[in-house]
């Protein structure tokens, strides 16, 4: 069982608490990835995903159109205080998306799969890495499984 104190994804949470917090994000709700902590979430969207990293905002308008979530790292959100830190929030979610989307202008899928795993390894650790699910990464840079899959293995012989 994962040590929930370490930048491991809680990926064993339970459903419910998924659904809960889909639900959150489709009702309006919004709340920022606390940005102090190595956490983030993967919003999954119908063709695509996005990754809301810590300091970002998720729910409101920008996740109507959500249909499911997945939490990684150390994760937590937390209501805004004020104005100025829901503008912050926004503009941090903003960067993380100009970040995702530099990756996806490369031509080559495979080293867009490369690419992100490196960034994400950047972002948390090995450990963290290894238990996102290949879907989750392919569904960021608009690549299939399969060539996460390499990119992966093409990693770990480096």
């Amino acid at each position: 069982m994962p040590n929930l104190d370490k930048d491991v994804p809680n990926l064993n949470k339970d459903a419910n608490d998924q659904a809960q917090l889909l639900a959150q994000l489709q009702n309006k709700e919004l709340l920022i990835v606390n940005s102090r902590r190595k956490n983030g979430l993967i919003i999954y969207k119908r063709y695509h995903a996005e990754f809301a990293g810590p300091g970002s905002v998720v729910g409101s308008v920008f996740d109507l159109d959500a249909i499911g979530v997945l939490p990684v790292g150390n994760w937590s959100l937390v209501p805004p205080k004020n104005a100025e830190e829901r503008h912050r929030a926004y503009l941090i979610r903003r960067q993380w998306i100009k970040l995702v989307r530099q990756i996806t202008v490369n031509p080559a899928p495979l080293q867009r799969a490369q690419i992100i795993l490196n960034q994400f390894e950047n972002w948390f650790d090995e450990e963290t890495v290894s238990c996102v699910p290949d879907e989750a990464f392919a569904r960021l840079v608009g690549v299939l499984p399969q060539t996460m899959i390499r990119g992966r293995r093409a990693d770990a012989r480096l």
